[in-house]
């Protein structure tokens, strides 16, 4: 049973935005750190999403407003906690590797990301990999981040990303919270992170190539 732990603002709060994760996110939600309180977004699920984050003892919002970037603002919004994770849902990515990145922010820097290490084969599909490449190379030249990835778990001060005003409602909000953090100076740090095939159900972007161009479109419309 997962615990949503009631402490001060010290605290961590892991931010997981959903739509229709029912299949994976009770693994997700068990492999928590302890003493980190849990608050899934539900972006609009079709299925049992937020009855089975309840029932593990998460704390659960809906957001309406359908898109990535959406949820996750509305869930950093609602944190209530010095320190935000945002992590995907699906399982494809493990909450425990998520005190290294929190140890990595709480030692100085303003942003810490994960850079993804696929652990088998067919974890991260051609397609969805070389849009990502392509648009990290991008960040390394335009910005002088030191990022080879677009940052599918990430974690920084609340009030930092709150400052930093509202960002792309979809699929871009990853990509315009790295562009925003260079451009306010912020110390960007990336830790590889290991990566797997999602624990269940599909996924929103690199499922399909229809889904990775979406996604790239709409990185392309934060970087012009």
């Amino acid at each position: 049973m997962v615990t949503n732990t009631v402490g001060d603002r010290r605290g961590v709060t892991v931010v997981i935005p959903c739509r229709d994760e029912a299949e994976a996110l009770p693994k997700v939600l068990a492999a928590v750190p302890g003493g980190y309180r849990i608050l899934v977004v539900d972006n609009g699920s079709a299925d049992d999403t937020a009855e089975l984050a309840r029932a593990a003892g998460a704390r659960v919002i809906p957001e309406p407003i359908p898109g990535y970037g959406a949820a996750v603002q509305a869930g950093i919004a609602a944190a209530e906690t010095e320190l935000v994770a945002v992590l995907d849902g699906d399982g494809s990515m493990d909450p425990g590797e998520l005190p290294a990145l929190v140890g990595a922010v709480l030692s100085g820097a303003d942003l810490a990301v994960g850079r993804r290490r696929p652990v088998r084969g067919g974890s991260w599909p051609w397609h969805a990999r070389l849009g990502n490449r392509v648009i990290a190379a991008r960040l390394r030249r335009r910005y002088g981040l030191p990022v080879h990835d677009i940052g599918a778990v990430r974690v920084a001060r609340r009030d930092a990303l709150l400052a930093l005003g509202p960002l792309h409602p979809r699929f871009g909000y990853p990509l315009e919270l790295l562009v925003r953090a260079a451009e306010a100076g912020w110390l960007v740090v990336e830790q590889d992170i290991s990566y797997r095939p999602r624990a269940g159900g599909a996924s929103k972007v690199s499922g399909s190539v229809r889904g990775s161009l979406r996604a790239t479109r709409d990185f392309w419309a934060v970087l012009t």
